[in-house]
């Protein structure tokens, strides 16, 4: 019987991906219009979606397949989803994302900010959460959150001892212990190979012990916590800013109108309410595990609070100078980085200037400098021309690991990125996703499926407008938790943008909303891959997640409603909507 059960289990992916197109079949024979057919594909690409019975990427591929079958677009213009002027923008920050993490500068970064806030457990928490918003906006939720889990595992090693020590020498031997051990458990959970402490049966739990696993609870979902937030900064920095992104532009350009979403605006309304989601993430965690016991200032004697102190400032310093001085190649990775952030905000100065104004209008985008300054790292030099090395070999990071450059001719130049780099580092998966979910809103607008899913919900247009933002935000951040981000919002900004058409609300009044929401998966470890990664290493439990990560779900809705409702207006004017919206919500109520 068990044998059978594990068949099963071990089938269970094929059994998903045969029988989920088989039993849907009848909705396209029953309803055999381009709405039902529409639907078939649609349903079942959220089933192998939702179950990842086949991986996402691939999935993203069906409607290439689908559609033109079922004779609803042409293979030739579903296919240029598949590419476009938005992801040639996320590809252009990815590159510069790698190009940080070859050169580790985002360790010398992260390091640096945990050297500046001191070594309280609180403000400990504040820097690696800082640390970990902060570049979350610019590289990978997932990998920023894998750089700065060891880094917070070798920090609570060193909170874990309560003895002082007068030699220091003897300290730096903990310390350098202390980091041996972390890379080898480290190390151990990359392979897949490691296992628990063992705990001795029996043995009670003293409150300082207690206090401590409170806090690598609270300090591990600091980081995985920040890194969801920090997404939501910067139009590059998630999914589904891009699904948005692609939705608006597609919007505006339908009706003769020029999208106001761009990289400039974003950083104006997901910058302040990223930071606010930060600082009530960070008081809740205190409240929630730090409680201001235990190892905290006010119940620790000024003995153990200096040598907690000097412990942990001490394995950060030694981290960081393991770093060495800052290279010439770390320096030009910086600049194109700095560059690359300001031409993105002055491009387009909200109506008021900007070098974009320079060329004909709709003749550069935010993908014009992205591109400009990923080609330039392939071929800017990673050290001075024409100067033989006179210092240690230079650095950078492959798969986390700082490794030198082998230089056996001291005057060939390297470029700062490599496109083998590029190669395994870049998610192609995530162009397909994305991909897959321009394809599938299109499929969803030219068959009418959209207009028909925005008739039925029609019924919401009683429900007052900061009602249905609470209603969409609460429901797409349960939604999130379950599956993909990105899969989330693309299954839902057709369907909003039609709700809003049909009841005389400014479509980006529920797009925005919606979009942010889906990084607010805080719950489950299934969520996100940050989540995942902060689960793996033992510290919190799914019911740890799941009660803390409730309050922020609780708290961070609220938080974006305000936002939309106020500075968010003001950027968007949302409460006037344009006069081409209009004539198309009068067209739509004569259709029906």
């Amino acid at each position: 019987m068990a044998s059978c059960w594990q068949m099963i289990r071990g089938w269970s992916s094929l059994f998903v991906v045969i029988l989920t197109p088989l039993v849907l079949l009848p909705l396209p024979l029953i309803i055999n219009t381009p709405e039902g057919k529409t639907a078939y594909t649609l349903f079942i690409m959220a089933v192998y979606w939702v179950t990842e019975a086949i991986p996402i990427g691939v999935t993203s591929l069906l409607p290439i397949i689908l559609f033109p079958m079922m004779n609803i677009i042409d293979a030739k213009v579903i296919a240029k989803s598949y590419m476009s002027d938005l992801l040639l923008l996320f590809l252009g920050g990815l590159l510069v994302a790698v190009a940080i993490e070859r050169w580790n500068l985002h360790r010398r970064i992260a390091l640096k900010i945990l050297l500046l806030v001191g070594s309280e457990p609180r403000w400990l928490m504040l820097g690696m959460m800082l640390a970990t918003w902060f570049l979350s906006m610019w590289i990978s939720n997932t990998a920023t959150t894998a750089m700065m889990i060891p880094i917070t595992e070798a920090v609570l090693q060193q909170l874990k001892g309560t003895l002082t020590t007068d030699n220091l020498s003897d300290e730096a031997e903990d310390v350098k212990g202390s980091v041996e051990k972390q890379k080898i458990g480290d190390s151990e959970k990359a392979n897949g190979t490691s296992k628990p402490e063992p705990e001795e049966p029996g043995s009670p739990e003293t409150p300082r012990e207690k206090h401590y696993r409170l806090m690598c609870k609270g300090m591990s979902l600091s980081i995985c916590y920040a890194a969801n937030s920090g997404g939501i900064a910067t139009l590059t920095g998630t999914g589904p800013n891009l699904v948005l992104k692609e939705n608006a532009d597609k919007l505006y350009a339908e009706h003769g109108l020029s999208s106001p979403v761009n990289f400039a605006s974003w950083i104006g309304f997901g910058l302040p309410l990223s930071a606010l989601v930060l600082f009530v993430c960070w008081i809740w965690l205190q409240i929630a595990f730090l409680r201001c016991r235990g190892l905290c200032q006010c119940c620790t004697s000024s003995e153990e609070k200096t040598a907690q102190g000097k412990r942990v400032k001490a394995i950060v310093r030694q981290e960081y100078e393991k770093l060495g001085p800052i290279t010439f190649a770390e320096g030009a990775v910086l600049f194109w980085f700095i560059m690359l952030v300001v031409l993105w905000i002055s491009r387009d100065l909200g109506g008021v200037g900007g070098w974009g104004d320079l060329f004909a209008e709709g003749s550069v985008s935010d993908a014009t400098p992205a591109i400009l300054i990923g080609v330039c790292l392939f071929f800017f030099p990673s050290r001075l021309p024409f100067r033989r090395r006179t210092h240690a070999p230079e650095r950078y990071s492959v798969n986390g690991i700082p490794v030198e450059v082998d230089d056996d001719d001291d005057y060939r130049l390297k470029p700062l990125l490599l496109w083998s780099d590029a190669h395994s580092k870049v998610p192609w998966s995530l162009f397909l996703l994305l991909g897959g979910g321009f394809a599938l809103s299109e499929g969803c607008k030219q068959s009418g499926l959209s207009a028909w899913m925005g008739e039925q919900l029609e019924v919401f247009s009683s429900v007052d407008k900061w009602g249905m933002l609470f209603i969409l935000c609460y429901l797409t951040a349960a939604m999130t938790e379950v599956t993909s981000n990105t899969a989330i919002s693309i299954l839902l900004m057709p369907i909003l943008t039609t709700l809003a058409l049909r009841t005389g609300v400014h479509p980006l009044y529920y797009m925005f909303p919606a979009a942010l929401s889906c990084s607010f998966a805080f719950m489950l470890p299934v969520a996100t891959p940050p989540n995942a990664i902060v689960f793996s290493y033992g510290h919190v439990r799914v019911v740890d997640m799941m009660s803390a990560g409730l309050v922020m779900n609780i708290l961070a809705v609220p938080l974006l409603v305000m936002a939309t409702g106020t500075w968010g207006d003001a950027m968007f004017d949302f409460g006037n909507i344009p006069a081409a919206f209009l004539n198309s919500t009068s067209a739509l109520a004569s259709q029906a």
